[in-house]
């Protein structure tokens, strides 16, 4: 039987506006405009490596001390905003797979960059549901580097080549590869396109396909 690892944003979630309202927020305090698309660029990273971007993008260079000074806002603003977030907020598909692997007993971990992942968890009643939450409190790589994911395989003591990683971002579907894992992108076919399967939407995956990924 093959373990199931999800990310948190926009696989079980859309926790990506709320970030990006937030981003937009701290770029405004150096007189920085986060676009869309550059937005898109953030997905998956870690606080810092974003920050870092939005600084290259706006052309400034900032202390240590500022850095963790606009760390701690982006922050604050983002659990401000996540504060009325409730099950509604569950994206389409995730609980028919979340069911499915109660129902078989599948191992299931989350892996994911986000500080707040067991908040978020909480907050949607999900984390009954999950042997292991691993976020950006417990790694020191942030995707694409695969330490996300084979700390989840770890903690549910299932071998890396076992796992089934859901993501929705590139640098997700990255770490997954790297770490022998199959991945499943949900989202842009275009930027999801070295994932094994593509899916808009977590909903497309019908029974005998999650038969088939759980290896049972």
């Amino acid at each position: 039987m093959n373990a199931f690892i999800f990310d948190l944003d926009g696989v079980i979630v859309d926790t990506a506006k709320y970030h990006y309202i937030a981003w937009r927020k701290i770029g405004a305090s150096f007189n920085f405009k986060l676009s869309e698309s550059q937005n898109e660029n953030l997905k998956g990273i870690s606080r810092a490596d974003s920050l870092d971007l939005l600084l290259k993008w706006g052309e400034t260079v900032l202390d240590a001390d500022q850095k963790n000074e606009l760390l701690d806002q982006k922050n604050n603003h983002y659990l401000e905003l996540i504060q009325e977030m409730g099950r509604d907020e569950i994206l389409p598909g995730v609980l028919t797979i979340l069911n499915f692997t109660q129902e078989n007993n599948i191992p299931v971990a989350l892996g994911s960059a986000s500080k707040n992942a067991q908040l978020i968890l909480e907050k949607l009643d999900l984390l009954p549901y999950f042997n292991s939450v691993v976020d950006g409190t417990h790694v020191k790589q942030s995707k694409p580097n695969p330490e996300v994911f084979l700390l989840g395989a770890q903690n549910l003591k299932t071998a890396a080549e076992s796992c089934v990683v859901f993501e929705d971002a590139s640098a997700g579907i990255a770490a997954a590869k790297s770490a022998g894992m199959t991945a499943i992108g949900v989202g842009d076919p275009e930027e999801l396109k070295d994932a094994d399967y593509i899916f808009n939407s977590l909903e497309e995956i019908n029974l005998t396909l999650l038969k088939k990924l759980a290896a049972i």
